[in-house]
């Protein structure tokens, strides 16, 4: 089973304002609200891709309601441990520029967090576990090392998706795979990343620190695999860019609904990739169509 992990969950409330004015009277074009958060992404895109998994994570209030009702529509199971407050709600205004405003996270108490990892406690060698997304203000920013250190003897597989401090921490740990962008990848080393070449050259410390299979996605230029044999590289498909959120988890996501079924890395590379563009070319996430139509354009290569 894959089971993928949002600790902050949102409802993404998308808001389309021709001409947006600061400080006026703006009227909403069109709308939509969605469940939000990276690892709800990832099972979103892995039931769009024919693979079963369980959310996880802290859920809450009105908001959280909506979250669960909408999974269990699109025949999502979840299995979130409920807080007090409501889950956020994040707004992205979509105007002649993007504008995001990110909702405060519920608190998280201790007995909920010991909830949590009670469930991780069950997990065995035949489970995959995702953990991606930003840490609530309220866990500390080794959460999720402290998740991938509960699970280890499990011999669970981890894959984690995740920025700052808490990505810094999470190294170390050995997961499976790591898939931060080139921006994420500079700031981890406290460099720019300039090339290809710089990818290849840090990717591959990230392999040396401990992560087994690192992906490391740069928007329209494609994404770069390593491990500690080789480089591959997956070239962006042609398409319009229409919507960048969740390009990246659907690159998670399609990744791991091609490797639980094959255990082909480099065809989940290529699947995981051409999720990624089909996102990025569609108003939500990918559709099981748009990948496939995508598929050959995603011709992976050595580099």
């Amino acid at each position: 089973m894959i089971y993928t992990c949002t600790l902050n969950p949102a409802i993404d409330y998308f808001l389309q304002v021709d001409h947006f004015k600061a400080g006026q009277l703006n009227h909403v074009r069109a709308d939509r609200k969605m469940p939000g958060g990276k690892g709800i992404n990832v099972s979103r895109v892995l039931k769009r891709l024919d693979r079963t998994s369980k959310c996880l994570g802290f859920i809450g209030g009105f908001t959280g309601d909506f979250i669960k009702s909408r999974l269990a529509g699109e025949g999502i199971e979840t299995d979130f441990v409920e807080v007090n407050g409501d889950t956020r709600i994040n707004v992205k205004l979509k105007s002649d520029s993007e504008t995001e405003i990110n909702g405060v996270a519920p608190e998280i108490t201790k007995e909920q967090l010991d909830r949590l990892f009670a469930k991780l406690e069950k997990l065995t060698a035949e489970d995959i576990l995702v953990l991606s997304g930003s840490v609530p203000a309220t866990l500390p920013v080794t959460i999720y090392r402290d998740m991938i250190d509960k699970v280890s003897a499990s011999g669970a597989k981890v894959v984690a998706d995740t920025s700052g401090e808490a990505f810094k921490k999470v190294v170390g740990a050995k997961p499976f795979l790591v898939k931060p962008n080139h921006l994420e990848l500079g700031d981890y080393f406290g460099v720019q990343i300039e090339s290809f070449d710089d990818v290849k050259k840090y990717g591959r410390k990230l392999v040396n620190e401990g992560a087994a299979h690192v992906i490391v996605s740069m928007g329209g230029k494609g994404a770069i695999y390593i491990d500690e044999n080789e480089y591959l590289f997956a070239p962006p498909a042609k398409g319009k860019l229409v919507n960048s959120v969740g390009a990246g988890d659907s690159l998670v996501g399609g990744f791991l609904s091609e490797y639980v079924a094959s255990g082909d890395l480099h065809k989940a590379f290529q699947k995981g990739a051409a999720s990624g563009s089909a996102t990025a070319f569609s108003v939500d996430l990918c559709t099981k169509e748009e990948v496939e139509r995508l598929l050959p354009q995603v011709q992976v290569t050595s580099i």
